[in-house]
């Protein structure tokens, strides 16, 4: 144990005890903004401490390590998966294993879908085989498949004004990439629209900022009185050929088959784990990450990455014999894939102590090095998140960044409380995203170190502070 912590123990906490709501009206005095400034800047050398432990000391790529064993062992995890509920119970266990506290699964009802064997060869202009990622939900084709001439768009008002091209054909849609948040509505809108005109099935371009001729897959969701059809993301090498094709005149027909299939819900579980807080334990700073995954590649970045990393931060402050005043919650969410679905029945049994709720921390968005972190909330929030990012000076990641949502935590955010993302190059992540090569070969257990430390240190400033963040 290094000898800073003991340093940290010997803090004064100036006011009096609360009885743990969220607003102590029985204290006479709120700290100011300079005194809670003055606070944080007294964690220094427990910052230290935690991050000599995760980046250079006995915890050195533990995240990495743990991680590696799950994902070789257990593979992707997709909802409703054998390989989903092997891991819950390894993860159940290691938590216990690990010493850590409460630790316990609670139930939820999750999506159940299977891709089956699933191919698309175009027969016209040439004889090629075109490489597919069925998109989750998708109905299956016939067993003969579907053979149909394609259309291509680049976006949803071309397929609107080439409506009545529409009818009976295989819409592929090439729309270019302009970041995540604008170019996903293909993905999860495209089959719908494309169903409206008349299509048969659509083919949407990977949403991606850079392919090695990879199809990358993800949600998508059909519509109330709607026709369902079949959908796959392909390579954005391939949209682009046939948008190149088509451009000069050239049918394309292609024959679509995909065993694609959804089955009735199935239980499986959020895992929970907690260092119980010494002061305030009914009140939380919640840490996140979501063990499911596609069933491509190993899951490994999104989003076993940020999963153990949220496992790391608890690990690190209990081998530092450290335990802050309020509750730090380790939640490991299943079917977020699917979205959100074992966030949102926990956030429907929790939110009636939400009052009790002081962050909510999500990693979900890779864990390459970190740049800083995204955080959604008030400006006297935002303010005391900077002072506590300021503590990591020494690594040089301090940066507090706008929008801190992410899909697990949302339902919180929206209902007023703060929330924070962990944030690194998205531009990396996007490339290994839903893909094959979401495996441990796309991360380092360095920038994973960082990743932890960060984390752990956010989070336990955040439990200890005399007062939660404000609202």
């Amino acid at each position: 144990m290094t000898p800073l912590i003991f340093l940290f123990v010997g803090v004064l906490h100036l006011l009096p005890s609360c009885s743990g709501r969220a607003v102590c009206k029985d204290v006479g005095h709120l700290k100011t903004f300079g005194e809670i400034k003055e606070e944080i800047e007294g964690y220094q050398d427990v910052a230290k401490a935690i991050v000599d432990l995760a980046v250079c000391g006995k915890a050195q790529n533990r995240s990495y390590e743990r991680l590696a064993l799950l994902v070789d062992t257990v593979g992707p995890r997709l909802s409703g998966s054998q390989n989903l509920e092997k891991a819950i119970k390894i993860m159940y266990q290691n938590l216990i294993d690990d010493g850590l506290e409460n630790v316990h699964m609670e139930p939820v009802k999750v999506p159940h879908w299977e891709r089956g064997q699933e191919s698309a060869v175009m027969l016209e202009p040439r004889n090629h085989s075109v490489a597919i990622l069925g998109l989750g939900s998708s109905v299956g084709t016939p067993p003969e498949g579907i053979t149909a001439e394609v259309l291509v768009v680049s976006s949803f008002d071309e397929l609107y004004r080439r409506a009545s091209e529409a009818r009976g054909k295989i819409v592929v849609y090439n729309q270019p990439y302009k970041g995540y948040g604008e170019s996903v509505l293909y993905r999860v809108q495209g089959a719908v629209e494309a169903a409206k005109v008349g299509a048969v099935a659509s083919l949407i371009r990977s949403v991606a900022s850079f392919s090695i001729y990879s199809p990358h897959t993800g949600i998508q969701y059909y519509q109330d009185g709607v026709p369902q059809i079949p959908t796959a993301c392909i390579t954005v090498e391939d949209a682009e050929m046939m948008a190149r094709m088509a451009s000069r005149g050239t049918k394309i027909v292609i024959q679509l088959k995909m065993e694609a299939k959804n089955y009735p819900d199935t239980e499986s579980f959020n895992t929970v784990a907690e260092i119980t807080g010494s002061k305030y334990p009914e009140q939380v700073v919640l840490v996140s990450g979501h063990l499911d995954s596609w069933d491509v590649g190993q899951g490994a970045l999104d989003d076993g990455s940020g999963a153990f990393v949220s496992w790391e931060a608890l690990s690190l402050i209990k081998d530092l014999g450290l335990r802050p005043k309020r509750t730090l919650r380790l939640v490991l969410w299943t079917a977020e894939e699917q979205g959100g679905i074992g966030s949102l029945q926990y956030y429907q049994l929790h939110k009636v102590n939400i009052s009790n709720v002081s962050l909510v921390m999500e990693s979900d968005l890779g864990n390459f090095m970190p740049t800083g972190l995204a955080f959604t909330g008030s400006d006297k929030a935002r303010a005391i998140i900077k002072e506590v990012m300021n503590l990591l000076q020494p690594i040089n990641i301090t940066q507090v960044f706008e929008d801190g949502e992410g899909t697990d935590i949302n339902y919180w955010i929206q209902a007023g409380v703060p929330g924070a993302s962990l944030l690194d190059d998205l531009k990396r992540y996007f490339s290994f995203h839903h893909s094959q090569g979401d495996t441990m070969t796309a991360l380092d257990p360095t920038q994973m170190n960082y990743s932890a430390a960060v984390w752990a240190v956010v989070s336990y400033v955040i439990a200890d502070l005399d007062e939660m963040l404000p609202r």
